[in-house]
């Protein structure tokens, strides 16, 4: 097993560990400790890469509509923008042509028409999408992306063994108790719309914030989080000046601090910060998306292609021409 291979399982079986031991306080914890890191480091990558975007003045404006999303008290709303964001990225980034951006635009238009319709669909989108959407699946996707173009067994195993984390909370979930009252009850005003969100997705009335959902959600973050960091080697998202750096550290350090100090405006900070993460990374996710589907696509097309090249093969072997004698050389 490569020595990065193995730092990543270690990291993972860690962060599933503690989420089985201190799954509030890890939640609360990772999203304040290891969160600004992540966030300011990754903008930082994204902007030496365009944010995958043709103009980078359209990140300006995702900036904006980031800010003025964490402002937003109106649970459809917010809902509303987080969904309209995705779609927008995706159709500058993941579209090749004008018709796949129409065809995208249609289709969005009337998952928006079916959503409003049903009441507070806008409103179960919005909590997901910024939580269990990105945090989970996009890096269940890029995991998956990154197995299948090293052709890794090993990397693949990890992706069976993340799967496999997040079944076990769920299927036997942890008894863990609260050891630090104040970041249970924090956790649960700042997460405690994810578990009646699944709930409405699902069908499954009265889900709340209990231990097994905090624990997924410690997992999940926890991992998220750690997974950005050890790619140092791999994205190379570390490899900036060294100016650039020391600000990432001190900003990092300071959005900490400023949650410590004053943790109703420091989580207000914290969410603008992340969601400005979040949606500044939409053309990178909806980019990973397409490759995925086009990974897809292709695994299924050599699957079946296989089997009828091989009878093909044999036909021609056993045809009329092929029971002749080959004329011999002189």
């Amino acid at each position: 097993m490569r020595s990065n291979d193995a730092l990543h399982l270690g990291l993972m079986l860690l962060a599933l560990a503690a989420a089985y031991l201190v799954p509030f306080e890890l939640l609360l914890l990772a999203y304040v400790v290891l969160g600004p890191a992540h966030y300011f480091t990754e903008i930082s990558w994204l902007h030496d890469r365009s944010y995958y975007l043709p103009h980078r003045g359209i990140a300006a404006a995702l900036v904006i509509v980031a800010v003025v999303a964490a402002l937003i008290d109106n649970a459809s709303w917010f809902g509303f923008a987080m969904w309209g964001a995705l779609i927008v990225c995706a159709m500058l980034a993941a579209t090749t042509s004008a018709i796949e951006s129409m065809l995208l635009f249609m289709v969005a238009l009337a998952l928006s028409a079916i959503m409003y319709s049903s009441g507070s669909s806008l409103a179960v989108i919005g909590v997901l999408i910024p939580t269990l959407i990105h945090v989970c699946l996009f890096t269940l996707i890029f995991m998956v992306l990154g197995a299948n173009r090293s052709g890794s067994r090993l990397q693949a195993a990890l992706v069976a063994v993340y799967l496999l984390a997040i079944a076990t909370i769920l299927l036997l979930p942890p008894t863990a108790e609260i050891r630090i009252a104040s970041f249970a009850r924090v956790g649960q005003d700042y997460f405690g719309n994810v578990g009646p969100a699944l709930g409405r997705l699902f069908g499954v009335p009265g889900l709340v914030l209990d231990t097994r959902l905090t624990s997924l959600l410690a997992f999940v973050y926890t991992y998220h989080y750690l997974n950005w960091f050890i790619k140092a080697d791999v994205i190379r998202w570390a490899e900036v000046p060294k100016a650039r750096l020391a600000a990432m550290i001190a900003a990092s350090a300071a959005s900490t601090a400023l949650y410590f100090y004053d943790y109703a405006f420091g989580f207000t900070f914290l969410l603008a910060l992340s969601l400005i993460h979040i949606l500044l990374e939409f053309p990178l996710d909806s980019l990973a998306l397409r490759q995925l589907v086009a990974a897809v696509q292709g695994a299924v097309r050599t699957r079946y292609a296989a089997p009828v090249s091989a009878s093909a093969s044999r036909r021609r072997a056993t045809g009329p021409k092929a029971s002749k004698r080959a004329p011999r050389s002189r």
